[in-house]
């Protein structure tokens, strides 16, 4: 009994963690930014979040977006590694069909802007290339 009271504990306060790294990437200062992506990254690639994502993932979607478009560099490349990532726990169904669609001309637009850091470009290449794959519903 104990134990099982314990692993809910621990999974509400994960979920609470993953929250406030969502609610950073909405902050002004870059630094807030990265960390968050970092952080969320970091959870994404370590566990299963799709119940937890499902619900969120509009405003994750959206905060992402905003990443790839005002940030630089960095940020714009963890954001490309997360945007993989969330595609990927979403799977192959309307969900991450959906988050694909809404990204796919951004991902496109960083990619083929020479002005763009290039490990921005990569990661958002990888990001294209791999939601694509698993999330894309038109063949082409």
């Amino acid at each position: 009994g104990s134990e099982a009271a314990s692993e809910q504990g621990q999974e509400e306060e994960a979920e609470d963690r993953l929250k406030e790294h969502m609610d950073n990437l909405l902050d002004k200062s870059a630094k807030t930014r990265q960390a968050a992506l970092q952080s969320l990254r970091l959870a994404l690639s370590s566990k299963t979040l799709s119940e937890f994502l499902l619900e969120r993932r509009l405003m994750l979607t959206d905060s992402l977006e905003k990443c790839l478009k005002k940030g630089k560099g960095e940020e714009q490349a963890l954001a490309g590694t997360v945007l993989t990532l969330l595609c990927l726990q979403m799977g192959s169904g309307p969900e991450g069909e959906e988050v694909f669609r809404s990204l796919k001309p951004l991902l496109v637009s960083v990619l083929t802007d020479s002005t763009a850091s290039p490990s921005a470009r990569q990661s958002c290449a990888t990001a294209l290339g791999m939601c694509c794959y698993i999330a894309a519903a038109d063949l082409e």
